[in-house]
């Protein structure tokens, strides 16, 4: 089959005759402006932001490999040219609603022979679950409609695919926004641009309209697919934007019908769910294509009206690429009004005429009926040999093209445009703006890949417009919230061991530079190589692996290759800041835009200079400051940043537990050696719990150990000390239990009580050193109560389970089991 002659393309910013076209003047006179190499780069610092805020891959901190930029360069329309495109789409999503209502409903478009039943019946998007008897749907079928365009060499623009099941790409155009004018300030002042803040104001209050009548104070929540989705982070841009919870399955129950959200509280009814699943993935008790995954009970819970669904679960039915060979029809059927917004050349070859048609003419391109996920294919493909009513032909336009930046210069590509509409319950809002994706390589047809290029898109304002917002919603008075426990459970345990990795990979920092000290001077006196004893213990404790075989005088020469190798890729301290990575990427709705800079940008530094320090002890020891860099970022951020609430509660009682049971740890380590010794053990206590300054200050040079342990383990003021720790794990749990739940707060203060015994008879003995001397076991024991409250915690408050009968020596993360 030949190929038709192709077409040339139409270039979005030169007319036929050379001339730039009148909307893109003012804004190549601005860029014009900024001097040669300027754009260049603008877009290198465009896509270090973008690497920065975390954007260019899913998880930061990882593999820093970008997957989505977005060129300098916007895509440009005129007033009259959105508003011809507004009321374009405006009007296909009026059409598609109809459609559904008629599909999940009577179905008289079916039996009178406007849309073949092989469409479907056959359809994968079509939810035999989702249809009312024989009436349309009591609510609405779409909320948030996405169309793909292509514009043609006639200068018309068409649809390439409709978007009704949960489309992506607005977060994303509102990130793209955000980012450029950040980095091109000067051109957003020098041109109209719309903002996009309206629109996404009316949709914030288009989700509160939509929530069932009687609910005073809707609760809304984002459904995502969580952080192993591609589309985690635009899911969590979006949840932030609507001021919408952002939840994931395993958050959710139905019980009596209704839909709640599990917090660490107790269960909170959820009144609007924004989906960003597939319909067919919600329910694994009506819909066989949820597996095990999905939420038991929610469609049910949609169909008897005490949630809304958005979309529609079943809204997915018309993607199907077959729709596009009947819209036409359908909207002098249905609407009485002419398509103003055609569909690109589509066949449906269930029809003989049709196959009659591409057989003798070249140019069309076969693809299945039904199959709106996948890309459309490249013209010239060869036909099935009996095409038929699973397949359609579609014959695309040769699209636009539109300057990109190519290196130092501009080079021409061609450009799909995804615009957004909301329903606001009264009528279609459209986003002014959108997804403008440049096609490198691939088909501009399909789904948003998960790599690729893309443009902002400005809509000039004509001289005068007014910007038109959401009406004022009329609400009762919100009741003051100040519950720490208004958290998800999966939420609070990823923050508590991000606490505890934190801490943990503090100590394995401190740990070896205290070791590099000792060991450094290639000489090690005899009361030094006790302590470099007790740090091989530590360390073993720590995961080093092997340094629980060293002993004596061999420990010097033995830990520096235990370290050397434990600092390679996959090693103990590089594996806690790879999870350490992970669970800030789980964590990121949470953190504002400052927080999750400071946490990404010292990690991405401490994991770089760990990678360069090769074999050198010494250069380990001097990557493990930015270890302690980033440590000290993160304490810092949770103390000056975040509200006293669940998010920080469990952050920081995550370090303190992993910070008390490493204490008590290395205390006993330190501590157990004969009381001869025993002033070498108390130094190394005092450098690791960094308090020989504090020491000195206050008894000068004298080394005791009643006044040694008072400050590590018994002083409340000291933030290294055992008892602040245990303190602010009792006061911490306290918070989120309330007065009736005591159990875990008084296990704390009784290990605070130990705590302070154990200093007390010290003090009291007739020889302190051989007091200290018998600490270790008592201080194994605090050790293993601590690991047993850490088990309790996570028993209690994110496995949501029973308390044991017998508790074990440590808790695990439930994502990260037998990392731990």
């Amino acid at each position: 089959m030949a190929d038709a002659p192709e077409a040339t393309p139409l270039d979005e910013m030169v007319d036929g005759r050379g001339g730039v076209r009148s909307h893109w003047r003012r804004l190549l006179g601005i860029l014009g402006g900024m001097g040669e190499g300027a754009l260049a780069e603008r877009a290198r610092r465009l896509d270090r932001a973008f690497e920065d805020e975390g954007m260019a891959g899913v998880l930061p901190g990882m593999a820093r490999e970008v997957s989505w930029r977005c060129d300098p360069l916007p895509l440009v329309l005129p007033a009259a040219e959105f508003a011809a495109l507004e009321a374009g789409i405006a009007q296909r999503a009026r059409l598609l609603e109809a459609i559904l209502q008629d599909l999940y409903g009577p179905q008289r478009l079916i039996a009178e022979g406007a849309i073949p039943p092989e469409i479907v019946f056959a359809n994968p998007g079509f939810l035999r679950a989702c249809r009312s008897a024989g009436v349309p749907p009591a609510a609405p079928q779409l909320h948030l409609y996405a169309v793909d365009l292509v514009r043609g060499p006639d200068g018309a623009w068409r649809v390439l695919a409709d978007r009704t099941s949960a489309p992506a790409g607005p977060g994303l155009a509102r990130e793209n926004r955000r980012m450029l004018g950040r980095v091109m300030p000067e051109a957003f002042r020098g041109a109209q641009v719309r903002s996009m803040r309206p629109f996404f104001e009316l949709w914030q209050d288009a989700l509160q309209r939509l929530a069932p009548a009687d609910r005073g104070d809707p609760a809304v929540a984002l459904l995502t697919r969580g952080t192993g989705d591609p589309r985690w982070f635009e899911d969590m841009l979006l949840s932030r934007e609507l001021s919408c919870a952002l939840v994931e399955c395993g958050d959710l129950t139905v019980r009596g019908g209704v839909l709640h959200l599990k917090t660490l509280q107790g269960l909170q009814k959820v009144d609007v769910l924004l989906s960003r699943i597939g319909g067919a993935m919600l329910d694994p008790l009506e819909c066989a294509e949820a597996g095990t995954g999905g939420v038991p009970g929610l469609l049910d819970a949609a169909r008897h009206g005490g949630l809304r669904i958005l979309n529609a679960p079943g809204a997915a039915l018309v993607e199907a690429p077959a729709f596009a060979a009947f819209l036409s029809g359908l909207a002098q059927r249905m609407l009485g009004e002419s398509l103003a917004l055609p569909s690109v050349e589509t066949l449906w070859l269930g029809d003989a005429a049709a196959r009659a048609r591409i057989a003798s003419e070249p140019g069309w391109s076969i693809r299945s009926a039904t199959d709106g996920t996948m890309p459309a294919p490249q013209p010239g493909a060869e036909p099935p040999e009996a095409p038929g009513g699973a397949h359609v032909a579609t014959r695309l336009p040769v699209a636009s093209v539109v300057p990109c930046v190519d290196g130092d210069g501009l080079a021409p590509r061609s450009l799909a445009l995804r615009m957004f509409a909301i329903f606001d319950g009264s009528g279609w809002r459209v986003m002014p703006g959108g997804l403008a994706r440049v096609a490198e390589g691939g088909a501009l047809g399909g789904a948003l890949p998960a790599r690729g290029v893309a443009k902002d898109v400005w809509v000039l304002a004509e001289e005068g417009d007014d910007i038109i917002g959401p009406a004022a919603l009329h609400l009762p008075p919100l009741p003051i919230r100040r519950q720490p426990g208004a958290l998800p459970s999966r939420v609070a345990d990823n923050l508590f061991w991000l606490g505890r990795y934190t801490e943990r990979l503090e100590r394995g920092a401190r740990l070896v530079r205290a070791t590099h000290a000792r060991i450094s001077r290639g000489v090690v006196l005899p009361r030094e190589a006790a302590e470099v004893a007790a740090l091989a213990r530590c360390l073993a404790q720590a995961g080093f692996a092997g340094a629980e075989e060293v002993v004596g005088s061999a420990a010097a020469q033995a830990l520096p290759g235990i370290i050397a190798a434990e600092m390679r890729e996959g090693g103990t301290l590089p594996a806690l800041a790879a999870r350490i990575a992970t669970l800030t990427a789980m964590v990121r709705d949470r953190l504002t835009a400052d927080m999750h800079a400071t946490f990404t940008l010292t990690l991405r530094t401490a994991r770089e200079e760990m990678r360069a320090a090769g074999d050198s002890l010494e250069a380990i020891s001097r990557a493990m400051i930015a270890v302690l860099r980033f440590a000290t970022a993160v304490a810092g951020v949770a103390a000056e940043s975040m509200v006293r609430g669940g998010a920080w509660l469990f952050l920081d009682l995550g370090r303190r537990v992993e910070r008390a049971q490493a204490i008590a740890s290395e205390v006993g380590f330190a501590l157990d050696q004969p009381p001869a010794r025993i002033e070498g053990g108390l130094r190394l206590v005092l450098e690791l719990c960094d308090s020989v300054i504090t020491y000195r200050s206050r008894y000068l040079s004298i080394l005791q150990p009643g006044p040694a342990l008072d400050l590590v383990l018994a002083d409340p003021s000291n933030p290294r000390a055992l008892a602040f720790q245990l303190e602010a794990i009792s006061r911490n749990l306290s918070e989120v239990a309330g007065e009736a739940d005591r159990a875990l707060p008084d296990e704390a203060a009784a290990l605070l009580a130990e705590a302070e015994a154990m200093v007390a008879s010290v003090i009291a003995a007739p020889d302190q050193a051989i007091a200290a001397a018998s600490l270790p076991p008592r201080l194994e024991q605090v050790a293993a109560r601590i690991a047993a409250l850490s088990d309790a915690v996570t028993r209690r408050y994110f496995a949501l389970l029973p308390a044991a009968q017998t508790l074990g020596l440590e808790g695990a993360e439930p994502a990260m089991r037998g990392a731990a």
